[in-house]
């Protein structure tokens, strides 16, 4: 029996969510058949290693306008969906859940594709897709706690991206749930080691900056570390790499490339990698693809309690302020951490690999 697996975005690793989404639909084809069901939001298709793969069939949805979404945005609401994400439901994502043959596991990719299953009669049936806990970051999207709440409660399980946000889920939704430990991963072995670091004295900080825990953290990077580091390394660089920055920062020193294709280039042409989160929940992917390059990573404290495993100093570098993350990035550039690179990418393949999420996917037990 194959899996359906429904998303309301191309399943493209352009962002976090992105990756996150793209690791779980090749670990669920290595264990049997997949159905990707995905709306073409900005036009873009499914990545392309997804389409060669003979084991993923992709359903590309197109979404319909005017009074039919309008009623299925009704239909969400009535179900209890925030008016912020029922404006995101169309009614072909709920009538593909509809018309899935018996035994089949529908598998709901995040909030807005659970939205559309809530009035589908699937529901009870469905596996929900976290990406994070909701309400530990959409403060002020309005009923998000109730709405959280009950896809917590009305899917069959949950597949959350670390251990936290499980206990944040427990917290929010009781005891009873059907909560299941699926990390965000990467595929490590296809991405290349870092060599020897250029020397450049340049930092690398990769984000989807759509994503206001980013911004937050990318202010706190230039405005609060940065000066800091200056002050020792006046020609240290930083180079910004994402999505969704309007107004990139003044300094000269700090590049803004937008969205690049060529994800390896930037890592390679970087001494460190730094991921300064101080809010937000999940498990910052960004900083597990840095540490499958072999980068030598500085994060912030609170990113450092978001990855699930390793630790700091084995790992990475962390600091629970500007000071002291100014002083792990000067140390990195100067090169005080030789086999820092070496130590993150062991840890990435024992613990963030597409191999790894096999293995705790082929637990959960098709229906």
């Amino acid at each position: 029996m194959s899996d359906l697996f429904i998303t309301s975005y191309p399943p493209v690793r352009t962002s976090g969510r992105g990756v996150r989404t793209c690791s779980v639909i090749m670990a669920l084809a290595r264990l049997g058949p997949i159905e990707v069901a995905y709306l073409p939001f900005g036009g873009a298709n499914a990545a392309k290693d997804l389409e060669a793969d003979e084991r993923v069939t992709l359903r590309r949805l197109e979404p319909s306008r005017g009074v039919r979404r309008l009623l299925a945005a009704a239909r969400a609401i009535a179900a209890g969906a925030p008016k912020d994400l029922a404006r995101s439901v169309s009614p072909e994502v709920m009538a593909v859940a509809r018309q899935a043959p018996a035994g089949t596991r529908v598998i709901a990719d995040g909030p807005t594709a659970a939205a559309a299953l809530l009035p589908s009669g699937r529901v009870h049936d469905a596996v929900y897709l976290a990406h994070n806990l909701e309400t530990s970051f959409r403060t002020t999207v309005p009923n998000i706690a109730s709405f959280e709440r009950k896809v917590l409660r009305s899917f069959r399980e949950s597949w959350m991206a670390t251990d936290g946000d499980i206990e944040g889920a427990r917290e929010l939704a009781g005891e009873g749930l059907a909560l299941r430990y699926v990390p965000n991963v990467v595929d490590v072995h296809a991405l290349p080691v870092v060599g020897t670091p250029p020397g450049k004295r340049n930092t690398l900080f990769v984000a989807d900056f759509s994503y206001e825990p980013n911004l937050e953290g990318l202010a706190y990077l230039v405005d609060d570390v940065m000066p800091l580091v200056w002050a020792e390394l006046p020609d240290a660089t930083v180079t910004v790499v994402g999505r969704g920055i309007e107004t990139p920062p003044s300094d000269p020193r700090v590049h803004v490339l937008g969205f690049v294709d060529d994800l390896d280039a930037a890592y390679a042409d970087a001494d460190a990698a730094v991921v300064p989160l101080l809010t937000g929940g999940g498990s910052p992917l960004k900083l597990v693809e840095a540490l499958a390059h072999g980068m030598p990573v500085v994060v912030s404290s609170h990113a450092a309690e978001l990855l699930p495993h390793g630790s700091a100093p084995e790992h990475f570098l962390a600091a629970p302020d500007p000071p002291g993350m100014a002083s792990a990035l000067v140390s990195v550039l100067r090169g005080e951490h030789p086999d820092l690179g070496r130590r993150a990418r062991a840890l990435a393949e024992d613990q963030f690999s597409i191999e790894v999420l096999v293995r705790l996917l082929g637990e959960a037990a098709r229906p």
